[in-house]
C-alpha cells in the first residue's frame, strides 16, 4: 500500500511541476502591451529630455476645459443683430450663425434651381405653405403657357446675415444672396422672353427664413422672398 502511495506521490508531483512551468511560461511572458513601470517611465522621459523632446502627459490636476463656451465668454453683444442671435442661443444653444448659413446657401441654390425646373416636390419641405403656394402659381401658370426657365446655376459670391428678429420662440432670419447665374425665359417656340441664355448675370435676392427654435425640427424655411428695390417677388 505504502508502495502504491509512493507512486502516486511522485505522479502527482512531476504533473504539478509541469503545470507550473507551462503557467510560468504563459503568463510570465510580456506581450508589449502592458504598460510601464515607473522605472522603465523615468527612463523614458529622461532620454526624451536628453534629445529635446517633450512627452505629452495628461496634467491630472488641471481643470478640465468646459466643452462649450459660458456666457461670460461670449462676446458681448452691440449691435440689434447680435443682440437677437444671442436671444436666439439663450433658447437655442445648438444655434450657430455659420452652421446656419452654410445650410441657407445651400436652400438657396436648391431652391432656385428647383423652381426653375418645377420640382414641387424639392420644394415643398422648404418653404413655408404661403411662399410654396406663390411659387407652385407661378410655375402653373408658366406651363400653361408653355414656357420654359432655362437656368444653370455658377456659385454664390457672398450670402450675409442682414437682420434677425425673434418673436416669443419663432425666429426670423435674413440672408442677402449675391449669386452668378445663366437664366431666361423661353416661349414654347423657344423664343427668349427674359434674361439671356448666353449670359452670366448677377443676382440679388433678399430671403428670410423661419424657424420654431425651440422645436427639435433643425430645419428652417424660406418664409418671404424679396428683391434690392423691395419688390416681392
Amino acid at each position: 500500500m505504502n508502495h502504491f502511495f509512493d507512486i502516486y506521490t511522485i505522479i502527482f508531483l512531476v504533473v504539478a511541476v509541469a503545470i507550473f512551468l507551462r503557467l510560468r511560461s504563459v503568463l510570465g511572458r510580456r506581450t508589449g502591451s502592458e504598460r510601464p513601470t515607473g522605472e522603465q517611465m523615468a527612463r523614458a522621459r529622461d532620454a526624451a529630455a536628453e534629445e529635446g523632446k517633450v512627452i505629452p502627459l495628461p496634467d491630472r490636476t488641471a481643470t478640465p476645459a468646459s466643452p462649450v463656451d459660458t456666457p461670460d465668454e461670449q462676446p458681448e453683444p452691440k449691435t440689434p443683430l447680435e443682440r437677437t442671435l444671442a436671444d436666439i442661443r439663450k433658447i437655442d444653444p445648438a444655434f450657430s450663425a455659420d452652421t446656419f448659413l452654410q445650410g441657407a446657401r445651400s436652400a438657396y441654390e436648391m431652391i432656385v434651381t428647383a423652381y426653375a425646373a418645377g420640382d414641387r416636390r424639392t420644394l415643398r419641405p422648404l418653404l413655408s405653405r404661403e411662399v410654396y403656394d406663390g411659387f407652385v402659381t407661378a410655375i402653373a401658370e408658366r406651363e400653361s403657357r408653355g414656357e420654359k426657365v432655362q437656368s444653370n446655376f455658377v456659385g454664390i459670391d457672398t450670402a450675409k446675415l442682414s437682420d434677425a428678429t425673434l418673436a416669443g420662440k419663432t425666429a426670423t432670419l435674413t440672408v442677402t444672396f449675391v449669386s452668378q447665374m445663366v437664366t431666361a425665359t423661353l416661349a414654347a417656340n423657344g423664343a427668349v422672353l427674359a434674361g439671356d441664355p448666353t449670359q452670366v448675370s448677377t443676382v440679388t435676392d433678399i430671403w428670410s427664413f423661419s424657424r420654431d427654435i425651440s422645436s427639435r425640427d433643425p430645419n428652417w424655411k424660406l418664409v418671404s422672398t424679396e428683391s434690392p428695390e423691395g419688390d416681392e417677388d
